[in-house]
């Protein structure tokens, strides 16, 4: 997985680091519900034009890195785990249960340790 040879004006280094140690892709039945028809091929190929912000680094609970996309008002949160398997975990229209999410780590650890 390569990014572009043009450095990513809105992304973080924090993901950059951590991509080429990416093992497997998995999207939990909470993101496909949340957002069905998003294409996970523009978080991979770093499409920076298509989003306000992508890989912005949130936060490391236990091991998993947390990182945020935002495109149209809509929040993608996913995490890089200690397996090294790039985790997309949900998608939120409302900053405010993003907010809640984010601030629950017991529930973001077990929710990327049960997948």
């Amino acid at each position: 997985m390569q990014c572009p040879e043009i450095r990513c004006i809105n992304c973080q280094d924090h993901f950059h680091q951590l991509k080429p140690s990416i093992s497997e892709i998995i999207i939990s039945k909470h993101f496909k519900k949340d957002a069905p028809d998003f294409d996970i091929e523009l978080v991979l190929g770093c499409s920076y034009d298509s989003f306000t912000k992508l890989h912005k680094f949130e936060k490391n609970i236990h091991g998993h890195h947390i990182f945020r996309a935002l495109k149209d008002k809509v929040h993608y949160v996913y995490a890089i785990d200690k397996n090294h398997r790039l985790v997309f975990l949900r998608a939120f229209h409302n900053f405010s249960k993003y907010n809640r999410f984010l601030d629950d780590d017991k529930a973001i650890a077990r929710m990327i340790d049960n997948i």
